[in-house]
């Protein structure tokens, strides 16, 4: 699974540029991830707050993770501009029949492909070796470009979720 997903980033937004990771509890297929980069490029294309463009941009990874960036140093996003951000979001759960609003569903890569896992299964998940410290987290909390750059796709020692689980008892 290629892992690349920065080179796609906009260069010319700040580091501290708004970020909003969703998270689908599926995989798009390939008619529907078009569609919504069709949606996406469109609400883009459209976005304002209090009347002026929002810089932003927007992407689908991974064919399940949607991604919005706002650089808030050319127009300030208000909360009308990121309740349209939601609507359009809810739209695309309702269109296409999928969640983006479950913040307990951990996404991971094993065996070259993002895996879901309930968050009340993560012990267990490590415990019997499903999953170990280096396994890649997808850390959907990223709040900022800088922090969706380098903190995104992270081994699990190194994420939030580390300090609610113990590795000692981790099947090797």
């Amino acid at each position: 699974m290629n892992l690349e997903y920065k080179y796609l980033l906009d260069g010319n937004f700040h580091p501290d540029s708004k970020v909003w990771v969703y998270q689908s509890n599926r995989i798009f297929s390939m008619g529907e991830a078009l569609e919504i980069e069709d949606l996406l490029k469109d609400f883009i294309s459209k976005w304002t707050s209090h009347g002026a463009t929002v810089k932003g941009e927007a992407h689908l990874f991974f064919g399940q993770f949607i991604v919005l960036i706002a650089d808030e140093t050319a127009t300030t996003v208000g909360g009308c501009s990121t309740d349209s951000s939601v609507r359009m979001i809810k739209g695309i759960e309702k269109r296409y029949a999928v969640n983006m609003f479950d913040r307990t569903t951990l996404a991971f890569v094993v065996k070259d492909k993002v895996q879901m896992l309930p968050m009340q299964q993560l012990q267990y998940a490590v415990d019997n070796g499903f999953i170990n410290d280096i396994t890649l987290h997808f850390n959907n909390l990223v709040a900022t470009k800088k922090e969706l750059v380098n903190n995104w796709i992270v081994p699990l020692k190194d994420s939030w979720l580390a300090k609610r689980i113990s590795f000692l008892q981790a099947v090797n």
